[in-house]
Parts: structure tokens; C-alpha cells; sequence
């Protein structure tokens, strides 16, 4: 995700309809074609395409849903866009949350859908800040004004809570997505995806970034999801499809720059000067020392326990914590494990 992509986005879930169904390729497909022809796939994002599809995207690019003996179609989410809805419905047979504590609250909430894979290894919200008044560690938060959007209150809530921080001893200040509030000296640290280098770059290249994960806050972004039924009626399918985005992963981590030039070729609207001087971070975010061992899209059930119990420290459940086993299902990785790379973080 990047541009002015919305960080944390914890839009309703039950909310109606799907504005924005832009499909890549000719018109929107479903199942429903003859035996002998390509399975057929609609994938509903959760924002708009971006870097953080740029996978996804060399896999259509590069034929490997094709060879893998599937149709896909990508529908971008939106400000005004309902992730859930369209694949409890079957209008698309998966969707893609923007981080766990969205599949969370949802499964919470009654929805059966769960996680099938991760494309990016942490969440990308960061704090950013000036070296004037850095923030590089727990020790100096406190005392500290930082800004963050509404819908991402409860990710610094959550990290307070980890650190055994007062959050009195924090001031929070309501922000946009712009940093100007930092530029101008209104707060000391300002929330926003690492991964918007764009909208970053007005703060100054000296700037320090610092992932909400380096201080404590474990999550996964870009959750590949699928319903309860979906998974146990056709998990062979879906692992076809996250054994052919991986490949895609997998031909980025190779040839980044080529990457870069096909997903501004697929949308134009993406600026590739910027992507280019991003795309290491986003590599660096999909791959580590587990994707080396377990291969590209895959999570730690134990992590996943831990996310929930901390979000339910913080009142995120307020009809009861969903159960750790309920959101997700290792099924798709374990069918997709011989398609799925085995790379570590590339070389700085």
C-alpha cells in the first residue's frame, strides 16, 4: 500500500456492496466455466493497487496463473469499498485485508473468514520523526505529542499496552495522512505507512522511521483471506493461486526494477521514480530469515495468538476475543509449499 493509502483502515465490516470493482483484464470473471476450462478467480483488495501488490501483479504479468490453470481477476478496494461482503457473497472467491487485526475483528464480529497467507512479514506503520526530537526506541516515547489517525488510535494503544506505557504519559493528536503536522513542529512523531516514501519525503531525508514492530507491536499486512466454506471446498484452488502469487514474489525479489516497470505498465497512475526508490523496503517487509525457511506467505500461529490477546487487552473485543484457531488455516500453505519461494530479506 502506498500513495494516500488509509493506515490501519478498520472500516465497518458488515458494510454493504463493493464500489470500485475494477477488474484487471476484460470484464469480471467467476466460477462457474466448463470442466475443461481455466478456473476462474476474483480477488477483492482491500485498497488500491500498489506496491504492495506488485507481486500479485508479476504473476499475471509473467503468466504464472495462467501455467498454475487459473483466470484472475484483481477488484481494488477504496476509501468507499467493502473488503468483506463480496467474498462472503462469492462475488470473489478471496480478499486481502491490509492487516491481521482486520481479520480479527472480523471473525470477532461473527464473519467465517480466515487467513490463508501474508504477504508482508510486519505491518507497515511506522513513526516517523525528526532528529531534532527522535523517537529510535521505547525509552523515548514518553513525554512525547504523536499524531496518528483515528482508525490507527488503537495500534498505538496496543503498543503502549505492550510496553507497559501510562498512556498519559504520551499526548496523541489526532492527524491526516499528510506530515505536515510534523513538518510544522505540531508533533513530535507523526503514524503512516513506511511504504509511502512519497508523502515521506517532505519531512527530510534525515528523518527516523520506526516500525510500530520494532517497538513491540507484531502483526502481518496483506492477509490473503478466504471464507470457512471456500477453504474446506476448494483449498486446492486457492493454493493454486497463492502458489502462483508467490512466484510472482518470487520473480520481484529477483528483478525488482523490471517489477517496478510492469506495475506501472498494469497502472499507469503509479509513479515508477518513486516505486523504484521503494521497492527494497517493500522486499524487505515480504521477505526474512522465516520466508528463507517456510517460503513466501507464511505466518506464526503463535504470533497470531499473541495479537489477539494484546488487542483484547485494549477492549478490541468487546463480545469476546475470537479463538486463535478460528482465524486462520495453515491448509493453503501447506498445498502451496512446493510453488512458494524460499528467499530471505534481499542485500541492502
Amino acid at each position: 500500500m502506498s500513495g494516500n493509502a488509509s493506515q490501519w483502515n478498520r472500516r465497518s465490516i458488515l458494510k454493504a456492496g463493493a464500489a470500485g470493482l475494477a477488474a484487471f483484464g476484460p470484464g469480471l470473471q467467476l466460477f462457474g466455466a466448463s470442466a475443461s476450462a481455466a478456473a476462474k478467480l476474483v480477488v477483492q483488495y482491500d485498497w488500491l493497487m500498489s506496491n504492495g501488490q506488485i507481486g500479485d501483479v508479476a504473476a499475471v504479468a509473467n503468466g504464472y496463473f495462467s501455467e498454475a490453470g487459473l483466470e484472475v481477476e484483481f477488484s481494488p478496494g477504496g476509501p468507499n469499498a467493502a473488503t468483506v461482503p463480496p467474498v462472503v457473497s462469492g462475488a470473489a472467491q478471496l480478499g486481502q485485508f491490509s492487516e491481521t487485526p482486520q481479520l480479527y475483528a472480523a471473525r470477532a464480529s461473527g464473519v467465517p473468514v480466515r487467513i490463508i497467507a501474508c504477504g508482508y512479514r510486519t505491518g507497515p506503520y511506522a513513526l516517523t520523526s525528526k532528529p531534532a526530537k527522535p523517537i529510535r526506541s521505547v525509552a523515548d516515547l514518553k513525554g512525547m505529542r504523536i499524531g496518528t489517525q483515528p482508525t490507527a488510535r488503537f495500534a498505538i494503544d496496543a503498543m503502549l499496552a505492550k510496553n507497559k506505557i501510562d498512556p498519559s504519559e504520551v499526548t496523541i493528536v489526532n492527524v491526516g495522512f499528510d506530515k505536515a503536522p510534523l513538518v510544522r513542529g505540531d508533533v513530535d512523531a507523526i503514524g503512516g505507512w513506511i511504504t509511502n516514501t512519497q508523502a515521506l519525503s517532505v519531512v527530510g531525508d534525515d528523518r527516523i522511521d520506526l516500525l510500530l514492530s520494532e517497538l513491540g507491536l507484531a502483526s502481518y499486512a496483506n492477509v490473503y483471506f478466504a471464507t470457512d466454506s471456500a477453504i474446506e471446498s476448494d483449498s486446492a484452488t486457492l493454493a493454486k493461486f497463492i502458489g502462483a502469487v508467490a512466484k510472482g514474489w518470487g520473480w520481484v525479489h529477483a528483478n525488482p526494477e523490471q517489477a517496478v516497470d510492469k506495475l506501472v505498465a498494469a497502472y499507469p497512475e503509479i509513479d515508477a521514480g518513486w516505486e523504484k526508490k521503494t521497492i527494497s523496503l517493500v522486499l524487505k517487509l515480504s521477505f526474512d530469515d522465516n520466508t528463507k525457511k517456510d517460503g513466501w506467505g507464511t505466518f506464526d500461529p503463535a504470533s497470531i495468538e499473541s495479537q489477539i490477546a494484546l488487542l483484547d487487552q485494549i477492549g478490541q473485543y468487546p463480545n469476546g476475543r475470537p479463538k486463535a484457531e478460528d482465524v486462520y488455516t495453515t491448509k493453503v500453505l501447506e498445498l502451496s509449499a512446493a510453488d512458494r519461494p524460499k528467499l530471505g530479506a534481499p542485500a541492502s
